[in-house]
């Protein structure tokens, strides 16, 4: 029995590498679609609908659709606490994606925030991954989770639209893996509730369920468009593949008691790792080439005049 179980849970993280691989691309191909059209690191509504069209766009979101695909076997599998950290690998991947396409070495400031995320999130996993079990949820815990979600979402968005540069792209991107955070929380608690017989596949609970995970899934991903145009792929990837697991564990913790088993000395442990994890974040933030204050699109014409005098001064 033992044996099937880690052969599953081999299966599990093998899914989620591949998954780090093709969000990884997914994150670096949107990027390249989206972060032209607004300077001022705001993607408007006829932004947005211009950039569908684009065929390194469309790709991009292909590669994000089988990404999620196999995640969620992933989840079906094994537990939150060891398939979502394994997704941190998409940081490096996306820092060696986005140096080779701009064919430039990442500054040493990227490659210690990147580091830095990978060593707290595969730390986190393997601590946590011990003695971890799950039972169906109870109804009013879902609510009570969508709910506090919800309202750390909003608040993160209007954190965003308040900000600029390097900060309002986290700020978005952690809105954006909330959201994620409770979809990962919320298909493996119908996972677990179909399985065990507490409810089908029709009953109203798991379709409610289903429209909720497809409602923060767009929001999620409208999110993520908005973190894209103000800032670099890497960061955007490192704060979901951060802050999700987080997220999903905590929820997995309450909604699913995988934490029942966990002494509280190991929380601590867990809790230096994701220290270490969000410092990651924020220097691989604030020391992206592309951390650099955008100019406003208002300013271009201006400072394309001065440009051209300086010119002919010389």
């Amino acid at each position: 029995m033992n044996d099937t179980v880690t052969v599953v849970t081999l299966v599990a993280v093998g899914l989620a590498l591949i998954d780090a691989v093709l969000f990884a691309a997914s994150a670096t191909l949107q990027h390249h679609a989206v972060s032209d059209k607004q300077a001022d690191g705001h993607l408007s509504l006829r932004g947005l609908l211009s950039v569908v069209k684009r065929r390194r766009w469309q790709a991009g979101v292909a590669l994000g659709g089988l990404a999620v695909l196999l995640h969620a076997i992933a989840l079906l599998l094994a537990p939150l606490r060891v398939v979502q950290p394994v997704g941190v690998l998409a940081v490096p991947i996306a820092v060696l994606l986005t140096a080779a396409r701009v064919r430039l070495r990442p500054p040493p400031g990227v490659v210690i925030g990147a580091a830095l995320a990978v060593t707290g999130v595969v730390s986190f996993v393997i601590i946590s991954a011990g003695s971890v079990t799950s039972h169906p949820p109870e109804g009013s815990a879902i609510v009570v989770a969508c709910v506090v979600v919800a309202a750390v979402v909003l608040l993160l968005t209007l954190a965003g639209l308040a900000t600029r540069g390097w900060l309002r792209c986290v700020t978005y991107a952690t809105a954006a893996a909330a959201a994620f955070g409770l979809v990962s929380a919320l298909v493996r608690a119908v996972a677990l509730s179909v399985t065990s017989g507490e409810a089908g596949l029709l009953d109203p609970s798991t379709l409610l369920a289903a429209a909720v995970v497809i409602l923060v899934t767009v929001g999620g991903g409208w999110l993520v468009q908005q973190a894209y145009a103000a800032g670099a792929p890497a960061v955007v990837v490192a704060s979901l593949t951060v802050v999700d697991p987080i997220v999903a564990v905590l929820l997995g913790a309450v909604l699913l008691g995988e934490g029942t088993q966990t002494p509280v000395g190991l929380w601590l442990v867990m809790g230096v790792a994701t220290a270490a994890a969000v410092a990651g974040v924020i220097t691989l933030a604030k020391y992206h080439p592309d951390a650099a204050p955008r100019p406003k699109a208002t300013d271009l014409p201006a400072m394309e005049a001065q440009d051209a005098l300086e010119a002919s001064r010389s």
